[in-house]
């Protein structure tokens, strides 16, 4: 569905500015930005996948990852096509890197998607499986009809999104997923087409604004795997996001144009734990690894096991009112026991 789009700049000759993502794509008449699902019509912008889902399910709330929040919880889950990144290593690149006329999708309204996330027993909605911030009209439009319906509400993002768009949709956002690819700027050029400072822009203002923030970083073999590397990301999410933000770090697979690689050692995601661990971080986890005891949480102090996990699958939670029932450790989590 096509929809005239929001936050945008009109330029003279017809040309249009996007204030959605950090690209800010100037785009002539007729033509498109890098996400390719927002175009210029005769000096207007429009977003090209209003309601356009391509990906629909209902999700263990541990898959995105978000582990302090609702653990334990089913998320209902919705992606479109398209991004604004060009992630060489992208998972789902058959619904980022995707266009419109070769995509099968459905139409799913607003409204539609808050009586199938409440109907699916869930406890959130998340927008996820491609970037959420070029669907911005939709999503701020659905999570404005979700906390009315007492839904908590969920990005899993690259980050790569406005100050401006992020302010819009902030009083209605309750998470804030987001991937810190690398510390790297040339990482980010050559590998994703963007920018590290964007994202990590974001992900401070949206811990500003009272999100729930919990960062991953998918370890890739020869790319980011360095411990140099590591020490400046954990450094900065400790000092700018707190030490008890969640951090995870993932194993990657070879996968789209990085089929060529090796998956991550343990070894080296077992470093990059104990790197943070190191350096003040409270609450560290490994992904992609199921059976790992680093998928579990821990209390901070006493060490006591607070959330078993193996994989996706939570087997128990043991935090009462928020805190350590062997030691009283308070433990920031949304839930349980806590708003």
């Amino acid at each position: 569905m096509i929809k005239e789009g929001v936050l945008f700049d009109e330029l003279p000759d017809k040309k249009v500015k996007c204030n959605v993502c950090s690209h800010r794509c100037h785009i002539s008449d007729e033509k498109l930005g890098v996400c390719r699902t927002r175009q210029n019509k005769n000096g207007k912008l429009y977003t090209l996948i209003y309601n356009t889902v391509s990906s629909e399910a209902v999700d263990p709330i541990e898959k995105k990852p978000l582990y302090h929040f609702l653990p334990g919880t089913l998320s209902y889950s919705l992606g479109t096509i398209g991004c604004n990144f060009r992630c060489q290593h992208c998972q789902n690149w058959n619904i980022s890197q995707a266009s419109l006329v070769d995509s099968h999708t459905i139409e799913i309204t607003p409204e539609t998607a808050i009586k199938r996330a409440l109907a699916s027993g869930s406890k959130s909605i998340a927008w996820t499986y491609n970037e959420p911030a070029i669907w911005h009209e939709y999503t701020f439009d659905s999570a404005v009809l979700a906390k009315k319906a007492g839904l908590k509400t969920i990005y899993v993002t690259n980050g790569y999104i406005t100050p401006e768009a992020l302010r819009r949709i902030a009083p209605y956002l309750d998470a804030f997923r987001v991937d810190i690819k690398s510390f790297s700027e040339d990482f980010y050029r050559k590998t994703c087409g963007a920018r590290l400072a964007p994202v990590l822009e974001s992900t401070k203002l949206a811990k500003e604004l009272g999100m729930h923030v919990e960062t991953i970083t998918l370890i890739i073999p020869t790319k980011n795997d360095s411990g140099e590397e590591i020490i400046q990301i954990v450094k900065w999410v400790h000092d700018n996001l707190g030490a008890d933000t969640p951090m995870h770090f993932t194993r990657f697979h070879p996968m789209y144009k990085m089929d060529d690689l090796y998956p991550t050692p343990i070894d080296t995601l077992e470093m990059a734990y104990d790197i943070a661990k190191k350096e003040g971080m409270r609450f560290v986890y490994l992904g992609n690894v199921g059976g790992h005891k680093y998928e579990n949480t821990y209390c901070p102090k006493c060490n006591a096991l607070l959330i078993d996990r193996v994989g996706f699958r939570v087997s128990a939670i043991k935090i009462k009112d928020g805190k350590c029932p062997q030691c009283g450790e308070e433990i920031p989590m949304v839930g349980p026991g806590k708003k």
